[in-house]
């Protein structure tokens, strides 16, 4: 019997993909937004696919505000722009 395979939704493009194919961002308690590309950091999360036009997408769409539940300042934008593309998954 094979294991069960968490599936999540990318916000950008909306389609179901294997959790650990895709990014979390995440807004912690402290309500600090980062990229998680390990899936373990405290806080709420939402999943997008590690292509930048992904999340180019989703900011264009405020679906990352509305699956993190808050507003999030063009900087923060551009810093996960940022990371995104030059691939820094620390």
């Amino acid at each position: 019997m094979q294991k069960k395979i968490p599936m999540r939704q990318c916000v950008g493009c909306r389609e179901m993909k294997a959790k650990k194919e895709l990014v979390r961002v995440v807004r912690s308690p402290e309500g600090e937004i980062s990229l998680d590309f390990r899936g373990k950091a405290p806080g709420r999360g939402a999943y997008v696919c590690p292509q930048a036009e992904c999340l180019r997408r989703a900011i264009k769409s405020r679906a990352l505000e509305r699956g993190l539940d808050c507003q999030i300042p063009q900087e923060i934008y551009d810093q996960l722009l940022l990371r995104m593309e030059a691939g820094d998954h620390d």
